[in-house]
């Protein structure tokens, strides 16, 4: 069996350098030893004995993530960029997929737990107070990503909802439609309710009424935009425009259009939010609020695996900024 002290003799290195190189620390290794521990890794065929590093270092090199709804796009993206990143990191990543169901997220927690994760990461279902009880349980580090929970101590990653809603219904308004509704997520998230507040500041601030105009909530999922778009485009007030809460649901709102014989921008314009990749290739191509999913995934890792490690994490960004990208679906010509 190959040993670390083969790897040492053929990088012509210490034992322990190459220790650094396969645990990516605690200590840097200059560029070039690294590659030549990582070639003789490779050369002969070197495996390290996790069971026996894990005992060791007291870690498992593993994080757990648990997601409300793998099936959305926006949340398989994110799960897709922190495994990424973990991987870079060393890390493996296990999944859990809540199906938006607190008891089934809850479980998920304690498994994950069981299987001994150093950390979890967690986007949580909407109103659930079966995971805050876990979390004040659990054993490891965890971050919440994309919303939020009633834990003044938890770290939580995620960007200003309400001003991108208000900046997304101004939009709306400067294109000179006046009726705007709103198709909104589960009424308990606070995403929903912090996207649905800028949608009526925006209308407040240029002299509307929002209590006059269709407000609809449901799931972020693309049925319910279809549901609540069929339901509020056959409205005898038919309004000039929806915001959509997420691009599943805005994208269920152009089907509607078309089965109610609409024209997408000319009689509605519809604008979306996260910024899924679907969104450009949808017809007419979706306008959205960009959420930075690379950025909040690569953050939500980084301030985990500093708490893991107990090293200053509070340094790093907890806020992001989002982004207009303006298609043809609220009226502007069509953008990458």
């Amino acid at each position: 069996m190959v040993t670390r002290r083969d790897v040492a003799l053929r990088a012509g290195t210490s034992e322990a350098v190459v220790s650094y190189v396969v645990n990516n620390g605690p200590r840097n290794v200059a560029p070039a030893t690294r590659e030549r521990v990582q070639a003789a890794i490779s050369e002969l065929g070197y495996r390290a004995n996790s069971v026996a590093r894990s005992l060791r270092t007291n870690r498992t090199m593993s994080i757990g993530v648990v997601t409300p709804d793998s099936s959305n796009e926006f949340f398989g993206y994110l799960t897709r960029a922190i495994e990424s990143v973990a991987f870079d990191f060393g890390y493996t990543t296990l999944l859990g997929n809540a199906m938006e169901d607190p008891e089934r997220e809850g479980r998920y927690v304690r498994t994950l737990l069981d299987r001994q994760v150093d950390g979890l990461i967690v986007i949580p279902v909407p109103g659930s107070t079966v995971l805050e009880a876990e979390l004040d349980r659990a054993p490891v580090p965890f971050v919440i990503l994309d919303r939020s929970l009633d834990d003044e101590h938890a770290v939580e990653i995620t960007v200003d909802n309400e001003q991108a809603a208000y900046l997304a219904t101004g939009h709306l308004l400067g294109h000179g439609n006046t009726r705007i509704a709103c198709v909104a997520g589960p009424e308990s998230a606070r995403t929903t309710i912090a996207r649905v507040a800028g949608w009526r500041r925006g209308l407040v601030d240029q002299g509307i009424d929002p209590a006059t105009l269709p407000l609809e909530y449901g799931t972020f999922r693309l049925d319910d935009g279809y549901r609540a778009g069929m339901e509020i485009l056959a409205r005898e007030a038919r309004p000039d425009a929806i915001f959509a809460t997420s691009d599943e649901q805005a994208m269920g709102v152009l089907r509607a259009a078309a089965e109610r014989g609409l024209r997408v921008p000319d009689d509605l314009a519809v604008l979306g939010f996260d910024g899924i990749e679907r969104g450009r290739f949808s017809v007419p191509s979706l306008s959205t609020v960009q959420q930075p999913m690379e950025q909040l995934a690569d953050c939500a890792f980084r301030h985990l695996e500093r708490r893991i490690r107990n090293s200053g994490a509070d340094a790093l960004p907890k806020n992001f900024s989002t982004k207009l990208v303006l298609r043809e679906s609220c009226g502007c010509r069509s953008s990458p």
